[in-house]
């Protein structure tokens, strides 16, 4: 019997990877945005789920505000820690009730 053993691992082994350039990140905070510059950007193949472009008539019915960019990053910030003061309070409610939970 002749085959060639290495013919199923090459399936598995077969990922597309993607090259982008002149990308950019949008982050959203409530109602603002703001885009950041990322220039070439590298997706490895099994980390794509989808990809398209942004309509910019739609783009311009959107109720979303533009602002700077170090006001959406300050912004994302406070977002953040305001989330992250609300688990440690939440942890703590739980610690008093005995129903704490362990970290691994």
């Amino acid at each position: 019997m002749n085959y060639m053993p290495v013919t199923a691992s090459l399936m598995e082994d077969i990922d597309t990877n993607l090259m982008l350039h002149q990308t950019v990140e949008r982050i959203h905070v409530g109602k603002e945005y703001s885009d950041i510059p990322q220039g070439v950007f590298v997706v490895h193949g099994e980390n794509v789920v989808l990809l398209g472009e942004i309509d910019l008539e739609k783009e311009s019915d959107s109720p979303l505000q533009q602002v700077s960019i170090e006001e959406i990053l300050e912004e994302q910030r406070v977002e953040q820690q305001t989330k992250q003061e609300a688990e440690k309070l939440n942890v703590q409610a739980l610690k008093e009730r005995g129903l704490g939970l362990s970290n691994p």
